[in-house]
């Protein structure tokens, strides 16, 4: 497989990976700069020359997906027989650069309810690095020629038109998160109801009024959920010192406090893969230590 495809075939699968690149070679080497292979944690793609210098490179490459690495690494390994690694000796006689970039699973949003309001924080979230999911129950908010200030998108834009959007909770990936702000009252309880039901989402935002966040409470717990999944739907949305009405100032707000959850979700989820690591480390540093030595036999 070429290594681009598995870069699309890793994003789709919400898999991390990192990206290796020959940026510079000095005298001889197995590949020329500009070769690249793509590394998982289980798999690989593609190849920047094979033996010694690949080997490195790719326990390097998955050292960093362990350790949850977000910024790109160089290494630079020589091919002589003079360096030795735990991989063993290529004695090419050159000298090899590497730029090792994380290819990190991207958050996931989906906005339900494709309105004057869901527009404007299309436009704005689709400037960012994410699987961007479109859902309406009306087609005509879907069209192309309404769509098009999202041609141009960072983001990979998902478009869903569906009479039932509830339905769709189900086919987004998991962690996904959600933000209710439909046409139809009715069908924001409908989908608030289902997202509730759901275990692989990530937060829930409904947008609207205090007074609807009141009885939307009302409706739910009468519905058999509990206070505390209740709760756990974030409304209302937005930023609350920014009062502006019109549909580009609440896309903003809106925007605003979404990215905010995803930068504190990103932060835990590197303190608990930094904390993973360590632990393993600690570890592997304790069945060192317990290996016992071998007496080397006295000199006669």
């Amino acid at each position: 497989m070429h290594w681009l495809d598995a870069v699309q075939r890793l994003r789709r699968d919400r898999r991390p990976a990192v990206l290796l690149t020959v940026v510079s070679v000095r005298g001889h080497a197995p590949r020329e700069a500009g070769a690249k292979m793509v590394v998982s944690a289980d798999d690989s793609w593609a190849s920047i020359g094979g033996g010694n210098l690949e080997a490195t490179a790719v326990a390097r490459a998955r050292r960093m997906l362990a350790e949850g690495a977000t910024s790109p690494e160089e290494l630079t390994l020589s091919l002589s027989h003079a360096a030795r690694t735990e991989h063993g000796r290529q004695c090419c006689g050159g000298e090899v650069t590497l730029l090792l970039e994380p290819l990190r699973v991207v958050p996931a949003v989906a906005v339900f309810g494709v309105g004057h309001v869901g527009l404007e924080l299309a436009r704005i979230l689709a400037r960012h690095d994410l699987e961007l999911h479109l859902v309406d129950s009306r087609a005509e908010q879907l069209v192309p020629a309404r769509l098009a200030p999202l041609d141009d998108a960072v983001a990979r834009v998902h478009v869903h038109h569906a009479v039932l959007p509830e339905l769709v909770l189900a086919a987004v990936p998991p962690g996904t998160h959600v933000l209710v702000m439909t046409h139809d009252h009715a069908e924001d309880a409908a989908l608030c109801d289902a997202a509730l039901r759901c275990d692989h989402l990530g937060s829930v935002g409904l947008i609207g009024s205090s007074a609807k966040a009141a009885r939307f409470r009302q409706v739910l717990l009468a519905d058999g959920h509990s206070a505390d999944a209740v709760a756990g739907i974030h409304t209302p949305i937005g930023l609350p010192d920014l009062t502006g009405k019109d549909p580009a100032v609440i896309g903003v707000a809106v925007a605003a406090d979404l990215l905010r959850t995803l930068e504190a979700e990103a932060e835990v989820d590197a303190q608990a893969q930094a904390q993973a690591q360590a632990a393993v480390d600690a570890g592997a540093g304790d069945a060192g230590a317990a290996v016992p030595r071998r007496e080397q036999p006295a000199s006669p």
